[in-house]
């Protein structure tokens, strides 16, 4: 008989409104013996049930729901149907002859709470975040198998995020030899992903709308990938017709497959650069020769690491985008993100409207760009957004 969670009087409202998270501050006590990871009941304060949850006693978020139905249990089965539900959704809006790879679990969005699994053609990844997650590995991994039978199976589970639960970093193969670096395609493109040491679990597949809308708009442009890792904006860039492409990145190894990329692609990139340099000082410099570009694209990695570090991030966007809207000619465009879920739409607009008018520029947004249909925001759980770009046209006061 599992563990029961009592939640102090008037801590149940977003429980009934059925958001996935129970904060510590909420829990008034914890009945029967328990331990991380392991499945309880949640009441309220009057004795209803309301849901049943991962305990997590090392996180703020002390309980994560798995479902909100009384008869649910969470075994094989309950893997199982979460998972081919969230595989019906990927088939209908995402997989395709030509984009073979994409996010199958975005954590609560698809009822799996700490858990992310990216396909990526013949491998899939899985990543748990959370003491619940890292509990359940086994059954995750036995519904993936009969979800998506004959792939292999590698866990990424090396985020700093696991200490806030108590778990250390897990990286190993679970289930065949997975190859180090899988190749797969988008929209066509033909990329490689080291699913073994590259950011995240490998590849940025939320981007992949965003990829696309460069694509749209890069004819005869000549353009400046920043933190452009390896290079994928880039090749959408050449095929929508850019004249060329130069990319900044801190990592040697993201440009080196960034070149690869462009040969895989069949793509030229006459006198476009790959730079190897921090994009902050790489902007200042262009900025000190008066050097601009027709398209420049921001996507820098998450400045947002806790409320706490808000003002500090927003700070570091202002900057980073001030000077990328600098190395914009007039009339030409910015691509603008931001990964950060901490970081509010309405402020990220502000911020770059704020580093427009301290460059001397006027910004024009003429798209928003988000994550992709397989980075679903279900809407109980709104913290599932967390991706917000901005597409500018960028002139002279």
């Amino acid at each position: 008989m599992s563990a029961t969670v009592i939640l102090h009087p008037q801590r149940d409202k977003s429980l009934r409104r059925r958001h996935p998270w129970v904060f510590a501050s909420a829990v008034d006590q914890l009945k029967g013996r328990c331990r991380a990871g392991d499945t309880v009941d949640v009441h309220s304060s009057e004795g209803k049930w309301l849901g049943r949850g991962a305990w997590s006693p090392e996180s703020q978020i002390r309980v994560r729901m798995w479902t909100f139905e009384a008869e649910e249990s969470i075994d094989n089965g309950f893997f199982v149907r979460r998972i081919a539900q969230a595989y019906s959704l990927r088939q209908k809006w995402v997989i395709s002859p030509d984009t073979n790879s994409y996010r199958l679990i975005a954590s609560e969005s698809d009822g799996l709470p700490g858990v992310t699994v990216d396909v990526y053609n013949t491998v899939i990844v899985l990543q748990l975040l959370s003491a619940g997650a890292d509990k359940q590995r086994d059954k995750i991994v036995w519904a993936l198998q009969k979800v998506l039978p004959g792939k292999d199976i590698f866990e990424r589970s090396d985020v700093d995020v696991r200490q806030k639960e108590g778990l250390a970093p897990v990286v190993q193969a679970l289930v065949g030899t997975p190859p180090s670096v899988v190749e797969i395609m988008e929209n066509g493109i033909r990329i490689r992903v080291d699913i073994e040491n590259g950011h995240k679990t490998g590849f940025y597949l939320d981007q992949r709308d965003s990829r696309a809308a460069v694509k749209r708009y890069a004819k005869n442009a000549e353009v400046l990938n920043c933190f452009s890792y390896t290079g994928t904006f880039s090749c959408y860039a050449l095929q929508g017709g850019a004249k060329n492409v130069t990319n900044v990145d801190v990592s040697a190894p993201a440009l080196a497959l960034a070149e690869q990329h462009l040969a895989m692609n069949n793509l030229t990139n006459p006198q476009g650069k790959m730079v190897n340099e921090d994009v902050f000082q790489a902007l200042r410099t262009y900025h000190q020769q008066q050097r601009q570009f027709d398209m420049v694209i921001l996507d820098p990695p998450k400045f947002v690491d806790s409320k706490a570090s808000l003002n500090r991030a927003a700070r570091g966007y202002k900057d980073i985008n001030m000077y990328g809207i600098h190395a914009v000619k007039s009339g030409g465009l910015l691509f603008t993100f931001s990964c950060s879920g901490l970081m509010p739409a309405e402020l990220f607009q502000k911020i770059v409207a704020d580093a427009a008018l301290d460059a001397g520029r006027t910004i024009k947004i003429i798209e928003r760009l988000s994550q992709g249909p397989d980075h679903p925001v279900i809407g109980t759980f709104p913290e599932g957004y967390y991706l917000k770009g901005l597409i500018c046209e960028v002139s002279d006061i």
